[in-house]
């Protein structure tokens, strides 16, 4: 399985490729390089590997929710490469892709619960909570936006709760019994390539992958933030 995925959700930017089982990627803060930078990353990852684009399987990218211009990045090119190869995309939560970061970097259990939350600008976050299963997140309730005093989580048993993203910044807006039960915050993350493209493969063997035109953001929201990320949207 040869498998190459883009993210340009935040202010990273970045590439990764799934070899047979083996990831190699590129990472890059970058709020305004992401057209810059992303296709060098490509062509580097893929010559690293003795790969020309014809002989991928398939694409992926984080379909959202996150920069409204981000996402469209991605998705342009992902949907140009696809059309092009004649290859499927497999579509990827940002918010899972940053909760399985979070698994992996804190070691978490199986049954542990991830909050993930990132500023969604006009006084909002984007909100999904997760749940470790065989090392991987599986989403417990419906991704949303809303603001941080309206958050929750779901009613599941769970020794430990962390909260990861860059919306956890706001944790003194959010409800009581939140900022009580989730007892790690790590507001450093950021969607990276190297965990959508282990999402995409797992989604790509469940029947995920959808043809070049179904490939499609997913913004949660149509309003434009107010609040502009510097050099994006």
């Amino acid at each position: 399985m040869k498998l190459l995925a883009l993210d340009t959700s935040s202010e990273g930017c970045s590439a990764a490729l799934w070899l047979d089982g083996h990831i190699t990627g590129r990472f890059e803060v970058a709020p305004r390089g992401h057209t810059r930078l992303l296709m060098p990353m490509v062509r580097e990852l893929l010559a690293e590997q003795g790969l020309t684009p014809s002989g991928l399987d398939a694409l992926a990218f984080a379909r959202g929710p996150g920069s409204f211009t981000g996402l469209r990045i991605a998705t342009g090119v992902v949907q140009g490469l696809a059309w092009g190869l004649d290859i499927p995309v497999v579509p990827v939560s940002s918010l899972a892709a940053v909760a399985l970061q979070a698994i992996d970097k804190h070691q978490l259990p199986e049954g542990a619960c991830v909050a993930v939350a990132f500023d969604a600008r006009m006084g909002e976050v984007y909100w999904g909570t997760f749940q470790c299963c065989d090392g991987l997140p599986v989403l417990l309730a419906d991704e949303r936006v809303c603001p941080p005093s309206a958050v929750s989580l779901p009613d599941v048993s769970a020794d430990r709760w962390i909260g990861v993203g860059s919306g956890w910044a706001f944790a003194g807006d959010m409800p009581a019994d939140v900022a009580e039960t989730v007892a790690v915050v790590d507001d450093t993350l950021v969607p990276r390539a190297c965990e959508v493209v282990r999402l995409a493969e797992q989604g790509y063997r469940q029947g995920e992958a959808v043809p070049a035109e179904q490939a499609q953001p997913v913004y949660i929201r149509d309003e434009v933030a107010w609040k502009k990320l510097p050099g994006r949207d």
